[in-house]
């Protein structure tokens, strides 16, 4: 992939973009081998590439500049922007919507936030993008300043973007590194996009996580399925759940899943998800991960694991480690913190795993182990 901010040094957040693809997709899972130490017995699935280009779902895009000139990118050095509308990372759908809002911010009067000064409203544009071409676009504000003009000015912005179907203003008032806050209002009669994966339209509120690379994220879904399925597992948790990605997808006629989920929003999108699909035997639950885990009195066939970056911790790999649990899906963005994990979880012998390359042109990553326990 060519880029041409890249090329003129002006953004250089694809770290990697200079090396070819192909030796790109190698060194992430010669770094990720290494990491774990590469035991013996593994079965190492071929790497999960991506499009080279086009596959980001969401755009974090920094405001900067002016009312009447307003830039959509980045910030340097300094603290001022870098417009980056014609980054090539984004599908067409995404990329499109950046001009007219662009126009909407000067429209509507929106002052993007000046980090040197401290001064401003509008600090981000967040814009998603589904396989079908919908979009939710998520202004992020430092107060509810401009709120009524965004309402007054929106049906311009929809007029402009036809296949805009939600909208909201998030309200981030402080002067840090933080993409969003806590509160989230809602501009449109449509709550969730339907992000379609693998035939499950999986909704999407504003504040829940998604994998940022829908084909990616789908291959990761069906490796998923199929160790589960060829285990006959009949029962399975699916810890830190999001919107139900892991589960919806584990759902079958006889098997009993429950998701575990500290967003609210998440655990609603799942059930919504679980409703329009007539899943069986699916539950959600709005609630931190280790303390449910802690708590339950019985143990299924299969946990699945998806936490963040900073990994499982301590208690739960301890506590997976002496539940008895006969088999984990851990899916982890960060090797080294999978590795710390999987030290304290000895009995739990990794067996199959898989790089994907959710992240092209960067040294993160996605892998998908399969641990199964040692008999004692």
């Amino acid at each position: 992939m060519r880029c041409g901010y890249f090329d003129a040094g002006v953004c250089r957040s694809c770290t990697l973009l200079a090396e070819p693809y192909q030796q790109q997709v190698d060194e992430q899972q010669r770094h990720v081998r290494a990491v774990l130490g590469d035991p013996g017995g593994v079965t190492w699935l071929p790497t999960v590439t991506s499009a080279e280009a086009g596959f980001r779902n969401k755009a974090k895009m920094v405001v900067a500049g002016t009312v009447d000139a307003p830039t959509l990118g980045i910030l340097d050095g300094h603290g001022h922007g870098v417009d980056l509308q014609g980054c090539p990372l984004y599908p067409p759908a995404v990329s499109a919507a950046f001009a007219p809002l662009a126009a909407f911010v000067t429209r509507a009067r929106l002052t993007p936030y000046d980090v040197p000064s401290r001064s401003g409203e509008l600090k981000h544009v967040i814009v998603t993008g589904s396989p079908d071409g919908e979009l939710m676009v998520r202004f992020v504000l430092r107060s509810t300043e401009a709120l009524a003009r965004i309402r007054k000015h929106l049906p311009g912005l929809q007029a402009d973007l036809p296949h805009l179907v939600v909208a909201s203003v998030n309200v981030q008032p402080a002067h840090a590194a933080v993409l969003e806050g806590d509160r989230e209002i809602l501009l449109t009669p449509r709550e969730t996009l339907r992000m379609r994966v693998n035939g499950l339209d999986l909704h999407l509120r504003p504040r829940s996580f998604f994998q940022t690379n829908t084909e990616v994220a789908a291959a990761l879904y069906r490796q998923a399925v199929a160790w589960a399925d060829e285990a006959e597992v009949a029962s399975a948790w699916d810890l830190y759940c999001g919107v139900g990605g892991f589960a919806l997808h584990l759902a079958r006629p006889g098997r009993d899943v429950v998701g575990v989920e500290s967003s609210a929003e998440a655990v609603a999108s799942a059930e919504q998800t679980a409703r329009d699909a007539g899943l069986p035997g699916t539950r959600f639950l709005a609630g931190d991960a280790t303390a449910f885990a802690l708590a339950a009195p019985d143990m299924p066939d299969l946990v699945v694991v998806n936490p963040p970056r900073r990994g499982l911790g301590e208690p739960l790999s301890r506590w997976l480690e002496a539940s008895g649990v006969p088999r984990v899906l851990y899916s982890s963005c960060h090797a080294g913190s999978l590795a710390r994990d999987l030290a304290h979880m000895p009995s739990l012998r990794l067996v199959r795993a898989q790089v994907l390359d959710m992240f092209p042109h960067t040294t993160h990553h996605e892998v998908l182990t399969l641990l199964e326990r040692t008999p004692a």
